[in-house]
C-alpha cells in the first residue's frame, strides 16, 4: 500500500450540496479494493489561471488516500470519463 495525494477540479457547474456526494461515489472504488480514505480537503470554488472548457472558474478538492497503484489508476480512469470532473492530479508525497 502507498500514500497518495489526487487533486480533483469538478466543473463549475456542480451544485455545492452535489460535490461531497460526487467525490465520494468515485473513492468507493478506493474502499472496495481495501484502501483507505485519509483525508479530504475541498477547497471549494477558484478562478482558473487560464479558461479550460470556455468556463472561467472550478471547485478543487484534495484526497490524501492509501491503495495499491492499480487501484489508484483505476480511479484516475474512473475520474477522467465522468463529464463532472474537468482535470485530476495524482501524487505521490515524499518521504
Amino acid at each position: 500500500m502507498r500514500k497518495y495525494e489526487v487533486m480533483v477540479i469538478l466543473d463549475s457547474d456542480v451544485d455545492d450540496r452535489q460535490v461531497q456526494p460526487t467525490i465520494d461515489g468515485h473513492l468507493k472504488t478506493v474502499t472496495d479494493e481495501g484502501g483507505t480514505i485519509d483525508n479530504i480537503d475541498v477547497w471549494g470554488r477558484r478562478r482558473f489561471a487560464y479558461e479550460i472548457n470556455k468556463k472561467p472558474e472550478g471547485i478543487y478538492a484534495v484526497i490524501d488516500l492509501t491503495c495499491e497503484p492499480a487501484t489508484v489508476k483505476e480511479l484516475e480512469r474512473l475520474m477522467a470519463i465522468n463529464e463532472k470532473v474537468v482535470r485530476t492530479k495524482v501524487l505521490r508525497p515524499g518521504k
